[in-house]
Order: C-alpha cells, then sequence, then structure tokens
C-alpha cells in the first residue's frame, strides 16, 4: 500500500521548511510516500524554494499549476499522483500531521472509499479558530448536512483521503476556491462510496497569511452547493426511471 499527499501552494515561502520538516516524519513511518508540492502561481520564490527540497529528495515532487486555482491545483495533483490513496494536506499545517497515519490505517485497514475528518465531533480538538469563522462554519454545515441527508458534518474541511481509484472518478473539478472542499465529500455521499468519518485536530494558521476570506468565496460556496445538489437529484431521478423500467419489464 502506498500514499500520496498532495499539497497545493500559494505563497507560502515563509512556511515552507516548517511544513516539510513536519512531513519528514511521515516518511519513517509510511514508507511509499510521495509529497506533492502544486505551486498555484506564486510570487514569492515558493517554486524555486521547493524544487532544492525536490532535487534532493525523489519522494518530493513539484509542478507549477496549469491553470490558476485551488481547485485546478487539487486536481492537478490528483493527475500527477502514483499511489493507492490520496491525501490533500494544507500547506498551513492547520491539519495535525499524526492525524495523516491514522486516516491511512483507517482507509487500508476498512477498505473504503474515504476517510472523512470531523473537527466537530466529541474526540476532536480545535485551537486557535476565531469565533465568527467558527459560528458561520457550524452553521453552514449543518444546512449542508440537513439537505443532503448526510450524517457528516464537516464539509468545509480540506483534509480528507480518498482511495485513488475513486477520486479519479470524481474528475474534472468545477470549483475554483476552496469550495474544492465542500464538492469532493459531496460527490462522495450523492454518488454512494462508501466512507468513514473520524475526529481530527485542528489548529488555525500560525505562519503566514490565511488565504481564505469569506467574503470573497462564499458565492463560490453556494455554486458548488447548486451544482452538487442538481447532481443529486439528477442521480435520483435516474435511478428511479430505472428502477421503473425494471418494474414493468418484470
Amino acid at each position: 500500500m502506498s500514499l500520496s499527499l498532495i499539497i497545493p501552494v500559494y505563497n507560502e515561502i515563509d512556511q515552507l521548511d516548517y511544513t516539510i520538516k513536519k512531513l519528514m516524519s511521515l516518511k519513517k513511518k509510511i514508507k511509499n510516500i510521495e509529497f506533492i508540492f502544486i505551486d498555484d502561481f506564486s510570487n514569492d520564490n515558493s517554486y524555486n524554494h521547493l524544487k532544492l527540497y525536490s532535487k534532493k529528495n525523489r519522494f518530493i515532487r513539484l509542478f507549477k499549476n496549469k491553470k490558476k486555482g485551488l481547485g485546478s491545483a487539487i486536481e492537478e495533483g490528483i493527475k500527477r499522483s502514483k499511489f493507492n490513496y490520496i491525501c490533500v494536506f494544507m500547506c498551513d499545517m492547520s491539519d495535525d500531521i499524526n492525524d495523516v497515519l491514522k486516516y491511512y490505517k483507517l482507509i487500508t485497514k476498512n477498505k473504503t472509499d474515504a476517510v472523512l475528518g470531523s473537527r466537530f465531533l466529541k474526540n476532536s480538538k480545535i485551537r486557535n479558530y476565531p469565533i465568527f469563522k467558527m459560528i458561520i462554519n457550524r452553521i453552514a454545515n449543518n444546512f449542508i448536512k440537513i439537505i443532503f441527508f448526510s450524517n457528516y458534518n464537516d464539509f468545509t474541511n480540506a483534509f480528507k483521503i480518498y482511495d485513488r481509484k475513486v477520486l479519479l472518478k470524481l474528475l474534472p473539478i468545477v470549483s475554483e476556491n476552496f469550495n474544492v472542499f465542500l464538492e469532493l465529500p459531496l460527490k462522495i455521499i450523492t454518488r454512494k462510496y462508501n466512507y468513514i468519518i473520524t475526529p481530527i485536530n485542528w489548529t488555525g494558521r500560525e505562519h503566514g497569511e490565511s488565504k481564505f476570506k469569506i467574503k470573497e468565496i462564499g458565492s463560490m460556496y453556494i455554486f458548488t452547493l447548486l451544482y452538487c445538489l442538481f447532481e443529486k437529484i439528477l442521480l435520483n431521478k435516474s435511478n428511479w426511471l430505472w428502477y421503473s423500467y425494471k418494474i414493468k419489464k418484470s
């Protein structure tokens, strides 16, 4: 078994050394692992800095995004990946590096299609999360949970792991920004793939500047929500028509 870790990068020059140092600890625990950095048109020398690491370490792979945007960066990483499982990990280290190993063990042991982490379960731990963002996040996630009849409660969190074969079937990605992290789990749920939910630890960014701006990407989340809801309706209608056809034929 093996793991591809996709790390999108946009102007993270002050964060990179710390992040890579932490990632190296995974190499000791998962033999077949690759770190795929996708530079999303950074203008702060992030790409050149990463190039130094990739030249020294074969398991650190670096690519430039072909089309600007976080969604296309994730898609580029998926297409470039080589191993059985794919985990998206943000460069800001907001997610606990130890949870990557937990994800990997869960998905390989249970042979499931995805493991979806949640910051809002009993054993989850959250640090440095601004109260306003927390309230908006909980309201939005509970709303999505209701309209999709789901037991999952943290759609907007980026940190998840997928079977590569399944993830390839979710392409193309239509979301351009952070809404990509809403699109992928919604597709998993609406297309009825198997998944496990597990508590995770999360810490607000401690180095560099956050790229997440609620006012700027709110409409993008609405677009993705409507897109996935429309897909759900079409899938349900298609299944109903097929069932009706089978009944008539029998």
